[in-house]
């Protein structure tokens, strides 16, 4: 049976979101082992996105439309949205939300820390806070690392051929001893301001890690190897599967308003470093100005 949530969505039934999931991790799998088996030594440059630094590889777009192709088979009436691509609504309440390669450069440079991402979404989620994520899964395909969920299941990490294991997030440490994610975008005025930002947080904090994929940044606060995020400009694409992972592990992952994820700023962690952080960030943001 379906219910409705807070905030007024329809949300599936419980048989419905173990199907959801199920195909989440099936086509997360299946086009991770395309992105590694058939990654070009000399990667062909089909476009560029937002700016020469960010490159979209002609195997992005070969994932994305492997990961379409299977949704379409499996649930020909749900809609589909895909960073690679205008989005398309569905007959149904349900949207797919992928990212076919997140961390594009990190891929580029064979740096092993990229992931395909594959959510459910219930909700319009070209709208900020018109939409939640329902199931999904997050591979990286080199380290085998998966990462699934589905609302009100709790969250999972299965690594390789192994068994899958319950995520919980542990008791944080205070903000002093936390080690905190983050991102860049590609934009040259986006990065100076993120650097502003960064000034501003880095001497309230035990370190910084940038990884180079939101995905696997918020996966990792749920993991325990990061003990919180923040970052500026992620697009539904980038989140939508590990905001799931985090919250069903028991993590808080808002905007900075404490509300729902938006592309101005993004916070995971669990409580009460959560309200450290963005606390913080906030006060940065103040001190860096417009962007």
């Amino acid at each position: 049976m379906t219910t409705t949530d807070p905030a007024g969505l329809t949300v599936p039934g419980e048989e419905e979101l173990r199907t959801f999931e199920e195909l989440a991790v099936a086509v997360a799998l299946e086009a991770g082992r395309l992105i590694v088996d058939e990654r070009p030594a000399d990667l062909g440059v089909a476009s560029t996105k937002s700016s020469a630094t960010d490159v979209v590889t002609v195997m992005d777009q070969r994932a994305q439309e492997l990961i379409r192709t299977r949704l379409q088979e499996a649930r020909p009436q749900d809609g589909f949205l895909g960073e690679e691509e205008p989005g398309t609504s569905g007959r149904s309440r349900v949207t797919w939300v992928v990212d076919p390669i997140d961390g594009t450069v990190n891929y580029l440079y064979a740096i092993p820390a990229y992931a395909v991402s594959v959510a459910a979404v219930v909700g319009d989620p070209t709208t900020p806070g018109a939409w939640r994520p329902v199931a999904g899964a997050v591979v990286n395909p080199v380290s085998g690392q998966l990462f699934h969920a589905r609302l009100g299941g709790g969250a999972h990490l299965r690594v390789g051929e192994g068994t899958s294991r319950p995520l919980g997030v542990a008791q944080p440490p205070r903000l002093g001893q936390a080690l905190a994610g983050t991102g860049f975008g590609y934009g040259a005025e986006r990065r100076l301001w993120q650097a502003r930002v960064l000034t501003e947080v880095l001497p309230h904090v035990r370190d910084i890690r940038r990884i180079g994929s939101a995905a696997l940044d918020i996966c990792s606060v749920a993991l325990g190897t990061l003990d919180c995020y923040f970052e500026r400009g992620l697009n539904p694409w980038d989140l939508a599967a590990a905001w799931l992972v985090l919250t069903e592990s028991g993590g808080l992952f808002t905007g900075l308003d404490g509300g729902a994820p938006d592309p101005a700023l993004v916070v995971g962690a669990a409580a009460p470093l959560h309200g450290e952080l963005s606390e913080l960030v906030r006060r940065a943001v103040e001190v860096a100005g417009e962007e």
